[in-house]
């Protein structure tokens, strides 16, 4: 056989997406998963939904120590083209709240299936629960040693092996000691998109209540980003949709040793002041009333008692008439600035993404080649470019599987 051959290390997301676009350019692909089947963290995505992409494709979205670079690849196989790509497989796609682009069926394995047919017809090997354990470079190409299978040979590799974020889905961090053997330096990884642990003493007693509000992560005295929308308690701290948006800079803070704290606005929509004449005119009207008792139907029964300690009002049952503008301030003040520290976050197994990874300045951002081995290429996470929550982490998959896949094998231009 003639045919250029490619092997593709890592069957997630990228890796498919290049395995097909090599397959399609005319070579011969091979996938290796160290997991049974391929693709099954895609199937986790989205919430089982799979969150394809995102209509408001934005750099600002993206991360790492230089995400300029993911610039390239995002502009070679952007958003519209991820979606036409997918709809000419058969999926339908639809667009939700916030731009967030899902299929039709709402089924994340819809999305595999399309893939997996779409290889077979291409005719792409897939050779699961194969762990690639050395890769070595001679004179006839790459000679790869699989764990427990025979050694395959390769003209180009595609290094897409993941990061480290939930290692039960087949991210274990294995690629980066691939990578290594070709000089390649890592940029130390840290979870991302994770539930945050939080240092206080209620976190039990709040544990399964929720506010609807807004959250920022405060570090020596700056604002690093403010998120909006449902925040959960835990036993260890807090999770939800503006949570996690903020675990990425969180993550990098504390890896620097940094102090953060997260602080929480139960009134985003109303100003200090405001909240204070409302909290004054609600204590006016019924002045017996006990002042704890006074924020029932105003916040959820559960924080009152331990908004009002934060807020260091001591006698909480005092009648409403009792109780001094100074004390109301504190408990308007406590509403819109609630400061709690933060110790960590979640461990690799929760988290949604790595941060951090092969580090980007040794890879040509235009077709993925490494700088240091030629014929070796990356795509995916494996790489020190991470995204937001909201389809902007698949989408990296596709642009950088698309650049690879088709710059490893290019003979002909493909249209999409």
């Amino acid at each position: 056989m003639n045919k250029l051959r490619i092997v593709v290390v890592g069957g997630g997301a990228s890796g498919m997406l290049a395995a097909i676009v090599a397959a399609r350019n005319g070579a011969h692909v091979s996938v290796v998963e160290q997991l049974p089947r391929v693709g099954k963290k895609l199937l986790a995505t989205g919430n089982g939904r799979c969150n394809l992409t995102n209509i408001y494709m934005d750099i600002e979205s993206f991360h790492g120590s230089k995400r300029a670079f993911a610039y390239a690849a995002l502009a070679q196989f952007d958003q519209r083209a991820a979606m036409g790509f997918f709809e000419d497989l058969g999926i339908y796609c639809v667009e939700e709240d916030g731009g967030k682009v899902f299929p039709a069926s709402g089924q994340a394995s819809s999305v595999l299936d399309v893939l997996r047919y779409e290889m077979e017809s291409l005719g792409v090997q897939e050779i699961c629960d194969a762990r690639a354990e050395v890769i070595s470079h001679g004179k006839k190409g790459f000679n790869l040693k699989l764990k427990d299978k025979d050694a395959i040979r390769a003209d180009k590799v595609i290094l897409a092996a993941g990061g480290k974020a939930n290692p039960g889905l087949g991210s274990n961090g294995s690629g980066y000691a691939l990578a290594k053997t070709f000089g390649h330096r890592i940029v130390e990884p840290f979870p991302a998109l994770v539930k945050l642990k939080l240092e206080a003493p209620y976190l039990k007693a709040l544990s399964g209540a929720k506010i609807t509000g807004e959250a920022a992560v405060e570090s020596e005295g700056r604002i690093l980003r403010r998120e909006r929308g449902e925040i959960l308690f835990t036993d260890y701290g807090v999770s939800g949709p503006p949570v996690i948006q903020l675990s990425r800079c969180t993550g990098e803070q504390l890896r620097n040793g940094k102090k953060v704290n997260i602080i929480l606005d139960l009134f985003p929509h109303m100003a200090l002041d405001a909240l204070e004449s409302l909290l004054e005119r609600r204590t006016s009207l019924r002045q017996a009333k006990p002042f704890d008792f006074s924020f029932i139907g105003l916040i959820n029964k559960r924080f009152i008692n331990i908004l009002l300690k934060e807020a260091g009002v001591a006698a909480l049952s005092m009648p409403c008439g009792d109780i001094s503008r100074e004390q109301v301030k504190a408990a308007a003040h406590k509403l819109k600035r609630w400061v709690i520290p933060i110790s960590g976050t979640q461990s690799w197994s929760e988290a949604q993404v790595t941060a951090g990874g092969i580090d980007v300045s040794d890879i040509d951002p235009k077709t993925m080649e490494s700088r240091l081995q030629p014929g070796l290429y990356f795509s995916g996470e494996i790489m020190d470019i991470d995204g937001d929550c909201g389809g902007f982490n698949l989408q990296w998959a596709w642009s950088s599987g698309y650049a690879a896949g088709y710059n490893a094998s290019k003979d002909t231009v493909l249209q999409y």
